[in-house]
């Protein structure tokens, strides 16, 4: 890392909500899901908290030789928001450890917090990390 990551470090991104993240676009492909009301989907929210993170740490990593990739997310979906309107996510780093890093993130929206949990990503050499996925894939098609 070029720089030191550590506890305290704050971030923030911001988003408008496209269409295409709502429940039954997400979604199309599940015949009830369709049916759902038009909302952003807690999937697409996980998927943006997370990004928010990587963000937050690029600084700090020797990109693209070094990148994160999550581990563990536990995230309270607290209001529906629809699409167009602009979600603003907020993160902390509240520890290191070695390669692990563990954050708290919550998400609003135009109107009210809609979203609160902690997030854990872990720091990866990525040559290594592909050369262990090429293997196992390479184990699977044999």
């Amino acid at each position: 890392m070029t720089l030191q990551l550590h506890p305290g470090l704050r971030f923030s991104w911001h988003i408008t909500i496209p269409a295409r993240a709502s429940v039954p676009a997400l979604y199309h492909d599940t015949d009830f899901c369709r049916d759902m009301p038009v909302v952003l989907a807690t999937g697409y929210l996980v998927g943006m908290m997370e990004l928010t993170c990587v963000n937050g740490i690029m600084p700090f990593m020797d990109w693209p030789r070094q990148q994160s990739l999550g581990t563990l997310v536990n995230f309270r979906h607290l209001a529906p928001t629809p699409p167009g309107m602009r979600l603003r996510i907020e993160g902390e780093v509240l520890a290191v450890e070695g390669r692990r890093i563990t954050f708290a993130v919550q998400a609003w929206d135009d109107v009210e917090r809609v979203c609160e949990g902690t997030h854990e990503r872990m720091l990866i050499d990525t040559a290594r990390f592909n050369d262990k996925l090429a293997a196992k894939v390479s184990g699977v098609a044999s």
